[in-house]
């Protein structure tokens, strides 16, 4: 419902601005909003086909994972910490498989795939959710857990930087791991306090700390070595891990004597299907967005923050990227959209496009996961979900914009 607002918003606004601009005597507005629907759509759905391989590459990677036992080991080591962060679900109730699936899912950037496991864990937490029409203090961590959008390896985000021609698309690995971390540190506490669940215990703390060290280690890092040397140092980082997954995972698969080429194929298939299934959403979208911006909406909106933080001394480099950070909250792919747009209209290696792409992997959909998961089992009462999912959107936000200029400024 919400993107069905924000979509009509695009076009109606868009619209509004175009008369204003023809009775002030721009007659080329309207030849350019067209023009802008079929370039959107042309680019949507070839960006669209463009993902099918590497979609059907990871979602087949991810495949040998669950078969190889790689999740299922993952879910053990993790299952200390959940059961602090989750004191209401009793030990070893199933459901700690399907959070942590949905947790996986996230952590590969596979946000088509969390979606319906995350909504199965929601089910089964609502089972043991003594108030079925208020949100227990478990599924509100969950959710904010997925409004942090922790990813590990943001996988569409790659790919997109890849469509769009960027030099090395792998550049944002590490600035999206760093606000990513950030957000997810500050989703725990601030849930954690609302909770009233001890920060102090050794797993918790040892979580927090361990984040904090990144953080602390990648800032060291920016301060005594050159920029140029970081990105590339980064970049290199990046595409080691990335090719480290790829071998664990097929390892994982031979242990356990799985037939990884099957096993791939079968995964291989799901991606394809997703690839094709979001092309309608993509150009949707697009178009909506190309017309804000063919009709100068999108200037006037990005110039009036821009003047805005002029006013308040701080530097404006980050204002055109910050339209995919405001969609981000509402809607994944309007914000994609956004992101598509602003590497295509400023360049996948400007700092806009990576800071967008930064954005992009900061954070989740908040309104767009509480609406569908709470929605899913009938809760209304939603207690301090939204509260602690927006503060923990704004901590990614300043972190993004922090790891970009570290990286990119």
């Amino acid at each position: 419902m919400v993107l069905n607002y924000i979509w009509i918003g695009f076009f109606f606004v868009g619209f509004v601005v175009a008369v204003i601009q023809l009775l002030m005597g721009n007659t080329e507005v309207f030849p350019a909003i067209m023009n802008s629907t079929f370039d959107s759509a042309k680019t949507a759905f070839e960006i669209s086909l463009g993902l099918t391989g590497t979609l059907a590459l990871w979602m087949g990677i991810l495949k040998i994972g669950e078969r190889g036992g790689v999740v299922e080991a993952m879910a053990k080591v993790l299952s200390p910490l959940f059961t602090k962060l989750f004191p209401e679900i009793p030990a070893g109730h199933p459901v700690f498989g399907h959070i942590f699936m949905n947790l996986s899912a996230n952590l590969l950037g596979l946000d088509n795939a969390a979606t319906p496991i995350g909504l199965k864990a929601m089910k089964e937490l609502q089972q043991i959710n003594r108030l079925k029409k208020q949100a227990s203090n478990a599924m509100i961590m969950f959710l904010v857990l997925n409004t942090s959008g922790l990813t590990l390896i943001p996988v569409s985000i790659l790919v997109y930087r890849a469509q769009m021609g960027a030099e090395q698309p792998t550049d944002v690995f590490i600035p999206i791991l760093l606000a990513t971390a950030i957000a997810t540190l500050a989703g725990i506490v601030v849930t954690s306090l609302y909770q009233r669940i001890s920060l102090w215990n050794r797993t918790i703390l040892g979580l927090c700390l361990g984040i904090c060290a990144v953080v602390a280690a990648v800032v060291w890092a920016s301060a005594v070595v050159d920029r140029q040397t970081l990105n590339t140092y980064s970049t290199l980082v990046a595409n080691i891990l990335l090719f480290s997954v790829i071998i664990i995972f097929i390892v994982a698969g031979m242990v356990k004597k799985v037939n990884v080429y099957d096993a791939f194929i079968h995964g291989a298939k799901g991606g394809f299907e997703t690839a094709v299934r979001i092309i309608p959403y993509l150009v949707a979208i697009l178009v909506a967005i190309g017309v804000f911006r063919a009709s100068g909406a999108m200037d006037m909106v990005v110039g009036g923050i821009s003047r805005l933080v002029e006013l308040c001394g701080g530097n404006t480099d980050f204002v055109a990227a910050l339209p995919t950070a405001i969609m981000k909250p509402l809607s994944g792919s309007g914000a994609r959209g956004m992101m598509v747009d602003a590497m295509a209209t400023y360049g996948a290696d400007s700092f806009v496009g990576r800071l967008s792409c930064i954005f992009q992997g900061a954070t989740d959909t908040t309104f767009y996961i509480l609406a569908v998961y709470f929605g899913s089992v009938g809760i209304r009462q939603t207690r301090h979900a939204v509260a602690a999912g927006l503060i923990t959107d704004l901590v990614g936000v300043l972190a993004a914009i922090a790891a970009a200029y570290i990286f990119f400024g």
